[in-house]
């Protein structure tokens, strides 16, 4: 069985007129899993993620911050020059955490093998205390600590496909040699991080570079010949995985070629070291994706790969 975990206030989120990270990728989303081919999934309403899962990832000060910014109907507040807070978004944001945190609740108590969270705003970006590049708070990561504190799993591993570097989620796991942490990403771009030099405290970071124009041969082997060779060797107990679509050749704010194809296999690769370690278990969350076509179509065939239809 596979959850769907979402919420209204999702679509709340303003960011603005032509922001790339707009309500109408969410909506593209749930149209494509509005498909009767997914009437099979078992769809849950995201709760709000409680101040003491938030603070286990960010510190009480950032939380307080975050939730506070609450401009009136109609206007925005920028907390970086491409992050943008609406009166809605404080309230997505909680619920995104919270939506991670329902995902790993339903597969560590056995209802479901796979989950995934729809969810926005992203999260992969936020550091413990510096929001950025759209994200407000780190989502898998949440969800990780959860894990760990409420089930006590030591041993979680953190998937980042997205186009983009997930410097916040490094953040968090390249202290902790319980966590582990891969991401095939393009560089040089936005935020610049990510350097296969990055190895964390106990080689429980590791990272590829991606150069512009690679396509499915380069992310294919960047995963089968170096990421997850190192994951199966971490032998997770869970996997949670940034699943951002925007490495996809028709994206607009990068440059790699990959294919809906690459995502399939690579989601079917993280399933058999899930199934491996983790008793099958792994909870995907939305991140990056900013073709609404191309991001439609990849979250259907990730999905439908999780449903192991």
């Amino acid at each position: 069985m596979t959850l769907l975990i979402s919420h209204p206030s999702f679509l709340e989120h303003d960011t603005g007129d032509f922001h790339p990270e707009r309500p109408d990728r969410l909506r593209a989303v749930e149209a494509a899993l509005a498909d009767e081919e997914f009437a099979g999934l078992t769809r849950l309403v995201a709760p709000a993620a409680t101040i003491e899962q938030l603070t286990r990832v960010h510190p009480q000060s950032y939380v307080d911050a975050i939730l506070g910014i609450r401009p009136p109907p109609g206007e925005l507040v920028h907390v970086d020059g491409d992050t943008v807070m609406s009166a809605g978004s404080a309230n997505a944001a909680r619920h995104a955490a919270g939506a991670v945190v329902a995902a790993v609740d339903g597969v560590l108590r056995g209802h479901a093998r796979t989950a995934f969270a729809a969810v926005r705003p992203p999260g992969h970006h936020a550091t413990p205390d510096v929001p950025g590049g759209f994200c407000l708070f780190n989502n898998v990561a949440i969800g990780a600590l959860h894990a760990r504190a409420a089930y006590g799993l030591q041993r979680i591993a953190l998937i980042d496909f997205d186009v983009h570097h997930g410097q916040g989620t490094q953040a968090v796991v390249e202290s902790d040699p319980d966590l582990f942490y891969a991401s095939s990403h393009q560089y040089p771009l936005y935020p610049g991080t990510g350097s296969p030099r990055d190895r964390g405290i106990a080689g429980n970071v590791v990272n590829v570079a991606l150069p512009a124009g690679s396509g499915s041969a380069e992310f294919r082997a960047a995963w089968s010949e170096r990421l997850l060779p190192l994951l199966d060797g971490f032998t997770p107990e869970l996997v949670i995985v940034s699943a951002g679509f925007d490495a996809h050749r028709r994206d607009p704010l990068a440059q790699l070629d990959v294919e809906t194809e690459d995502f399939v296999w690579l989601t079917q690769e993280l399933l058999a070291i899930a199934d491996r370690h983790a008793g099958g278990r792994l909870v995907s969350v939305l991140e990056g994706g900013y073709d609404l076509a191309a991001l439609a179509e990849s979250v259907a065939t990730h999905v439908r790969t999780l449903m192991r239809i």
